[in-house]
């Protein structure tokens, strides 16, 4: 049974399946893409949720510096997208990178994989409607007719956001006031939360809050997507074009408005605080492996799939360097920490029409996003229902329309349902982690290929480094790097020293008697300054202290230590995932040198995987419980009905 786990499927086979195409109604798909098509595609499903929402928050953390972070990732992305194209030259069907682990890796971790993008395509998606129900609120809210007396569209709060938000920012907000905040003051979003908890309808104790919006845009673009790729196509192409300029048009007005004293200091948090932003960033470079699954609706698919996917990465890259550098030069990074950041940054300069155009533009360019994951999803589920491993159902065409018309449904009711109750940073960190595993295995797959014999070679292949010096010389300089510049963190990661809990994490977690102990010890702390105030804000005072002063109130303070400081194996789990790809990295680096690898790949692999272990254990943990519900799928139906099984009866 172990070998069947790992049985493959040759390239001849799949291309031959694939040509067959629906046998219940003898069609297939339409071949209409050529390279512009694939790249407009590209371009739509990377710019927006990013762009306009994301970008944001990775700026406040990591200040100016976040473009390094856009460049490390679109070079990530890049390598990725070099072993894509590979595969797509080789095996040019649907699928993406659950059909070209079926060539390299056997039927398990094709499921795997398979399993895997349904959570990227799925939860990407419920991510994208949950930002465009955002700006589109936002929109409508900023309607002003005089003449029929409206001032804004004003939709309850409870009607848009999700159940757990507007719960955990009701007991943040809770906590924040018993510190000594005041409502007014709060961040714009806890009190939205709030607001929505304490207005919501209640029927037997239970808050009615769901994202009604973005339902609505599910339903539409699922609609559109069942019609046809012809005009799915049509609509992608003409919202590109409008994001494009809307784009264009921001760089050329914003950079008469940059302060260059804004980009100074240029890493106010240093390479940790550029680094918190990996989630955030990643997800916006996360569609560009889509295109792939549009391999048989390409006219020349050997040619234009990895023309496409370059070109998308390579325009999206400058595109997001620029806009970065341009809200960072205008307003302090320390204010972008918003869900609305370039209409944001326009309306702070009192640009309010650029700001309403920037409004509009966003929810048709993240309305492209989803109109992309939402053509992604189905093809994925049809292929692997060509193979027997999902119910024949899923890769029936539409006998008009040339889609995967039951696939396409079930796709709009799955994005559709959780997107009215799901936490937004809660799907964009498992939607990051599912894609970069799944780039992980189609860079580890170009490997495992290398050399292996008897494989149909498509008309592009990645250019051959070899890796036997690169790698043992990165991995020696990485440590020199460790320890020499950063030799304190690097030993207290060793060592697993206690780490101070952050401010806000510290006030929230205390109890009414501990904060109260926490406000005497401010106050005695202000009284050496000769400054006597009754109404202490604990957070505020706490975060205007520098590294080493916080530090070192901390120590002397007479709260519990467990409130102070993470440490022990509450602080080790979350360096868990740096120690796997540690030991991954020694590994890949022992075969470097005995199999002399593809340097390109390699690097994909590494940096891919290195972009998992900034994700954080809990993201590892939703993760694994995730796989493991499909595995157990896999063996109750997919390891029995799979075709290749049938064929080995």
């Amino acid at each position: 049974m172990f070998e069947q786990l790992f049985r493959k499927k040759e390239v001849s086979k799949i291309l031959a399946d694939a040509e067959k195409g629906d046998s219940t109604h003898g069609t297939s798909l339409h071949k209409t893409l050529g390279v512009k098509d694939l790249t407009a595609f590209g371009i739509a499903a990377i710019i927006g949720a990013g762009i306009f929402s994301t970008i944001g928050k990775a700026s406040a953390d990591g200040g100016p510096a976040v473009i390094f972070l856009f460049i490390f990732t679109a070079a990530a992305c890049s390598f990725a997208a070099f072993a894509y194209a590979e595969f797509a030259s080789m095996v040019p069907v649907s699928g993406s990178a659950y059909t070209y682990s079926y060539v390299a890796f056997g039927e398990l971790v094709a499921w795997i994989i398979g399993w895997s993008l349904i959570m990227e395509y799925a939860i990407g998606n419920i991510t994208v409607a949950i930002s465009w129900s955002d700006y589109f609120t936002g929109l409508l809210s900023s309607i002003k007719i005089p003449a029929l007396q409206i001032e804004g569209i004003h939709l309850p709060d409870w009607m848009t956001m999700d159940y757990f938000t507007a719960y955990k920012g009701h007991q943040h907000a809770q906590a924040l006031m018993n510190a000594g905040s005041n409502y007014e003051n709060l961040d714009s979003s806890i009190r939205e939360a709030s607001n929505a908890w304490l207005t919501a309808p209640n029927i037997g104790g239970l808050h009615i809050v769901a994202d009604l919006p973005a339902l609505g845009i599910i339903i539409f673009i699922t609609y559109l997507v069942y019609r046809g790729m012809k005009e799915s196509r049509n609509a992608s192409n003409a919202m590109v074009i409008i994001k494009l300029a809307v784009i264009l048009l921001v760089l050329a007005v914003g950079v008469f408005y940059v302060d260059t004293r804004n980009w100074d200091p240029f890493a106010p948090n240093g390479i940790s605080g550029v680094l918190k932003g990996v989630s955030a960033v990643f997800f916006a470079y996360i569609g560009f492996d889509a295109i792939s699954t549009t391999a048989e609706e390409c006219k020349n698919p050997q040619r234009d799939l990895p023309r496409g996917m370059m070109w998308a990465i390579i325009i999206c890259t400058i595109l997001y360097v620029a806009i970065a550098l341009v809200l960072t030069g205008i307003v302090s990074y320390r204010s972008l920490a918003v869900g609305d950041p370039l209409a944001f940054v326009f309306d702070q300069i009192d640009l309010k029409l650029l700001s309403g155009i920037i409004a509009v533009s966003a929810v048709f360019a993240m309305a492209s996003v989803l109109l992309v994951f939402q053509m992604g999803q189905p093809r994925i589920w049809m292929s692997m229902s060509r193979d027997g491993l999902l119910p024949k159902s899923f890769s029936r065409i539409h006998p008009k329309y040339k889609t995967p018309s039951f696939a396409t449904v079930v796709t709009g009711f799955v994005v559709a349902i959780p997107a009215l109750f799901m936490n937004l940073t809660m799907v964009t960190d498992l939607c990051s982690i599912g894609t970069l595993f799944a780039f992980v295995l189609v860079c580890a797959g170009v490997l495992v290929l290398q050399n292996r014999p008897g494989i149909q070679r498509g008309k592009f292949r990645i250019p051959y480094i070899n890796s036997r010096f690169f790698i043992p010389a990165a991995f020696v300089a990485g440590i020199g790097i460790a320890f020499g510049l950063y030799r304190s963190e690097s030993t207290a990661f060793l060592l697993n020293q206690p780490k101070n809990h952050d401010p806000v994490a510290l006030v929230t977690s205390l109890n009414k008697q501990q904060l109260v102990v926490l406000k005497r010890e401010i106050q005695a702390e202000k009284a050496k300054t000769g400054s006597v105030e009754r109404n202490i804000n604990a957070i505020d005072y706490l975060n205007s202290l520098s590294p080493s002063a916080y530090g070192e109130f901390i120590a002397n303070s007479a709260l519990p230590a467990d409130s102070k400081y993470e440490s022990g194996w509450a602080l080790f789990k979350h360096k868990i995932p740096m120690w796997i790809f540690l030991l991954i990295c020694m590994v890949i680096m022992y075969y470097c040198i005995t199999r002399n690898l593809s340097l390109i790949p390699v690097l994909g692999l590494i940096s891919c995987l290195y972009m998992m272990c900034e994700l954080g254990i809990s993201n590892w943990i939703g993760f694994g419980v995730w796989l493991v519900v499909g595995l157990i799928l896999y063996i109750c139906y997919g390891y029995h009905h799979s075709k290749l099984n049938s064929q080995n009866m």
